[in-house]
């Protein structure tokens, strides 16, 4: 039977009544549509085989899930986990001590890649689960019996899950491999800094003069620390297209600067003010000393990241892995970008890979460098 904790007693006194556990299976319901930060919803946890389904607005920080999430000896398991682990920012800002991803340990053992949950379960267990719910308005309350089914099978397989990926990744000898990727995405979602570098990923404005990426990355930064602050998401504050067009020519006076950002949903008075000024002001020194937007791939260099996809796929090919899981294309371009190794790919990936692509980046370099 699933039960409804609204109440931090209840919660304390459920979790306490639960037989000794060294496994907790999670997931969560949020709601990220006219926000920056997902609204958590509901948490659905399965311990020691009882299932709970927490109100997460009632209940707040979730002390005791919390102190559990967080005992070194209690391995959570949850299902793509990327989301859920920033929905429960504000109950473990840190992450789970130890996190076994179902998503990321099938495709390590050989399912497939980005497998969801019911095509997971289906696939190793044999049962079909509902998918109804899935835009559910979980903030809703009193959730529906519908939804409420839902949420509890999101967890109810999840150990027997683990039990059976744990087992496969130990005979393949990738049990560490696993470890090693869920503490990568607890660093980098929990643990995650702003990018100071954010123009780099606008390539059309590669040609810009240095003055005007440095100030593209200005107007990049303010949006992302007002998209925080006023806790909505970044295209309301201001979209890309504004942000290129207004760090491209920016305008003459606030009345120029409110013609041509009209309709940006949280941009108001206030903030058009903060953003005329940073507009106006002139660059600093330390401003000016940013990384470069990357320049377009050359003709040469589109033709090394394909003939390194070919490397990674044959290795991929050889090991039984997704290529997507083993090196995303973006890394790839990182490399190629940096001319250095990508910490990324560090880790279990860097024997596996760095060889190959190492020397292929070196026959570039070699050909391109002059006699």
């Amino acid at each position: 039977m699933n039960e409804w904790i609204d109440e931090t007693a209840r919660l304390d006194t459920w979790i306490a009544a639960r037989p000794p556990h060294r496994l907790i299976g999670l997931d969560t319901e949020f709601m990220r549509t006219n926000t920056f930060r997902a609204k958590l919803a509901l948490v659905q946890a399965n311990v020691a085989g009882g299932i709970a389904l927490l109100d997460a607005p009632r209940l707040g920080v979730h002390t005791a899930l919390a102190a559990s999430l967080r005992d070194p000896d209690c391995v959570c398991v949850m299902h793509s986990a990327s989301e859920d682990l920033e929905a429960l920012a504000a109950i473990v800002p840190e992450g789970p001590s130890i996190l076994f991803d179902t998503q990321i340990a099938a495709a390590m053992a050989g399912f497939g890649f980005g497998l969801s949950y019911q095509k997971l379960v289906a696939t190793l267990l044999g049962i079909d689960l509902p998918k109804a719910e899935t835009r559910s308005d979980w903030l809703q309350r009193p959730l529906t019996p519908a939804q409420l089914e839902y949420a509890a099978q999101d967890v109810v397989h999840l150990p027997e899950l683990h039990a059976l990926l744990a087992e496969k990744l130990a005979a393949l000898g990738r049990s560490d491999w696993l470890a090693e990727d869920c503490r990568r995405l607890i660093e980098r979602i929990c643990r995650a800094q702003p990018d100071p570098q954010p123009q780099r990923a606008f390539r059309g404005a590669a040609d810009w003069p240095r003055e005007r990426q440095a100030l593209l990355r200005r107007v990049l930064l303010w949006r992302d620390a007002s998209a925080r602050a006023l806790d909505k998401p970044r295209p309301w504050i201001l979209d890309d297209a504004h942000a290129l067009n207004l760090a491209a020519q920016p305008p003459q006076d606030s009345n120029e600067l409110f013609e041509r950002s009209k309709g940006l949903r949280a941009l108001r008075t206030p903030q058009r003010q903060e953003l005329f000024a940073l507009l106006q002001a002139p660059l600093n020194s330390d401003e000016l000393e940013i990384a470069p937007i990357p320049a377009a791939l050359t003709s040469a260099e589109k033709r090394l990241i394909a003939t390194m996809r070919d490397d990674v796929a044959a290795i991929a090919n050889r090991l039984e892995l997704p290529e997507g899981l083993l090196c995303p294309r973006r890394h790839l371009e990182a490399l190629l970008g940096d001319r250095a190794w990508p910490a990324a790919l560090d880790g279990w990936r860097k024997p596996l890979l760095h060889d190959t692509l190492m020397s292929r980046l070196a026959g570039l370099v070699a050909v391109s460098t002059p006699a």
